[in-house]
Parts: C-alpha cells; sequence; structure tokens
C-alpha cells in the first residue's frame, strides 16, 4: 500500500510529531510506501482565493467552487494543489493526524481541506459518500487531546468523541467515499507522561497495522471524476 500521512501540527518536537514518526517507521517495516504533507513544515497557505488558479474563468465574478471546476477539467490549480493533489491520486490510504483545537482540526488543515479537496476533483455532482470519488482509499484519524476521555463522552462536557469528529469525519471523509478506519484517539496527552504516551505510541503502531494488513480496498480505486459544468445552485452560492 501507499500512505499519505496529511500532518497539521507547527511543532517539530510534539506529540503528533512523535505519532508521524511512528506512522512512518511503522508503515516502511512493514514493507509499505509513505508520504508525508507536513502543513507547517512546508508552509501551505490555507487561505483560498485567486491564487488557488492559473487562469481565473469569470472575471467579472469570483465564485470559487465554480473556478475549482474550470481548474479541474483543464489541469488549472496552482503548484500547491496540484502537489498535494497528486500525492492524494497516488496513495490507497490517507492519514490526517492533528491535535484538536476548539473542537475542530488546526485552521491550517481547514485550509488543505477547502482548497486541496477540490469541486471536480474530490467530489461532483451525484458522486458522494457510497458514490464518492475516493471509495477505492482508505482513511484514518489520528487526533490528540488536552481533555480527558471522560470529557469526550455522551455525558462528558464536550460531548462524545464521535460527534465532535462528525465535521470531518463524516461531511468529509465519508462524504468523499473514503472507506473509514476507526479513528485513533490519544487523550490528555499533556496530562499522561511520558509512560501513557510511550503506551499511546504502540498502540498507534498497532492500529496502523491492522489497516495495513487489510490491504487496499477491494476492486481498487474508484473512477476518474465526471467533470460536467458547474450544477446551477453553485453560482448563486
Amino acid at each position: 500500500m501507499r500512505v499519505l500521512i496529511v500532518l497539521a501540527h507547527p511543532e517539530p518536537t510534539s506529540f503528533c510529531a512523535a505519532l508521524r514518526q511512528g506512522a512512518v517507521e511503522t508503515i516502511e517495516a512493514a514493507g509499505h510506501e509513505v508520504i508525508v504533507s507536513d502543513l507547517y513544515a512546508e508552509g501551505f497557505n490555507p487561505v483560498a482565493g485567486r491564487h488557488d488558479f492559473q487562469e481565473i474563468a469569470d472575471a467579472a465574478r469570483f465564485h470559487y467552487q465554480s473556478e475549482q471546476l474550470h481548474a479541474a477539467q483543464g489541469e488549472g490549480f496552482s503548484g500547491e494543489i496540484t502537489r498535494e493533489q497528486a500525492r492524494i491520486e497516488s496513495a490507497d490510504a490517507i492519514v490526517f493526524l492533528f491535535p484538536l483545537w476548539w473542537g475542530g482540526p488546526p485552521a491550517i488543515l481547514k485550509g488543505w481541506i477547502d482548497r486541496v479537496l477540490a469541486y471536480g476533483f474530490a467530489y461532483v455532482d451525484g458522486a458522494r459518500f457510497e458514490n464518492g470519488l475516493f471509495k477505492g482509499k482508505r482513511s484514518l484519524l489520528c487526533v490528540t487531546t488536552g481533555g480527558t476521555s471522560a470529557r469526550f463522552t455522551a455525558d462528558g462536557v464536550y460531548g462524545d468523541i464521535d460527534r465532535v469528529l462528525w465535521p470531518v469525519q463524516r461531511l468529509t471523509l465519508d462524504y468523499m467515499g473514503l472507506a473509514a478506519e476507526e479513528p485513533f484517539i490519544c487523550y490528555g496527552t499533556p496530562r499522561v507522561g511520558a509512560q501513557g504516551r510511550a503506551l499511546y505510541l504502540a498502540s498507534w503502531r498497532n492500529h496502523l497495522l491492522t489497516m495495513l494488513n487489510k490491504g487496499p480496498v477491494a476492486g481498487g480505486k474508484a473512477k476518474a471524476p465526471v467533470l460536467a459544468d458547474a450544477a446551477p445552485w453553485t453560482r448563486n452560492a
């Protein structure tokens, strides 16, 4: 398998970075390929705009989704977006690794989702969820939290972790048809001490191996996007 890791953490000595390193070592030791999109280290720009495109289809009114479709039809994305999309296309599995900040991923990862998972590339009308364009790929969330596991329960102050991750898991990854693995959550990482973090790392390696041992999704990669004209509703959004 070929695994893409999308890392969103600014500190090279963070626990997220340790999880990334553990993942790289585990994947390679198991005989698979891995590439890392380290968003902070690579200086990824999370802000969407005209700079995302080599040319603008409608100079009179900038409509982002329509411009994404135009770029997807003619290979018109900027170099940064083209690079990330190529990494996605070549991957059999995508691992998203990030800390939970204010109940969601860091802004740099949200910007990556907005810019890279473009209309015409990652989804089109009629190709979502079970018919998603990426249904031939696996996905896995690896998330660190400051709060303890008790806080992320149905009775906890933050609510069940599945509800917290719903916008990323259901409305992004499932939306594109990715075959979702069980998320790996490292609760309270600033609080568990060195021994607790070591246990998390060991469990993380086993979690990854479970995914790797499944191999690529049965049936291979999904068919290429059907790039039609933008639906009328998109032009007024």
